[in-house]
């Protein structure tokens, strides 16, 4: 069993999904510091210096000046500004993986068959130019 554990374990397929999912984290850290970082500071002060991550919804009746200040005091909220954050980053990410499909794809695809420039000759057989009237090893008229 330990044999058979460790050819399913070594098989190509099993080592490209692992370091698929070790890059597929490390990508997703990227997306989410662009989008914590990069995109929503500007897009907040375009909507009167909004923090996204500060966007709450206090169910406790008592008034915090920040998320972090209500969550410290253990007070129940609703973090919407936090799933805006999620969902541009899951958004992102799943633009970049349809980018990059696109781009395996395209180089899947199957070549244009190219028309063939020979023809055979019916009577020796031999390859000639398709345009050809007479073949150049027995003489043939060819049509």
């Amino acid at each position: 069993m330990l044999k058979e554990f460790k050819e399913f374990a070594m098989k190509g397929n099993v080592i490209d999904l692992a370091v698929g999912i070790i890059i597929g984290g490390a990508f997703g850290k990227i997306v989410t510091s662009f989008v914590n970082d990069i995109l929503m500071p500007p897009l907040g002060l375009l909507l009167g210096k909004m923090d996204f991550t500060n966007l709450f919804i206090n169910l406790s009746g008592k008034e915090f000046p920040s998320l972090k200040a209500a969550k410290d005091a253990g007070a129940p909220v609703i973090s919407y500004g936090v799933f805006i954050n999620t969902v541009l980053d899951f958004i992102i990410v799943a633009f970049a993986i349809f980018l990059v499909i696109k781009q395996i794809n395209r180089m899947k695809a199957e070549p244009v068959p190219v028309p063939p420039n020979t023809k055979e000759c019916g009577f020796c057989f031999s390859a000639i130019p398709i345009k050809a009237t007479r073949c150049p090893h027995c003489t043939s008229e060819v049509k």
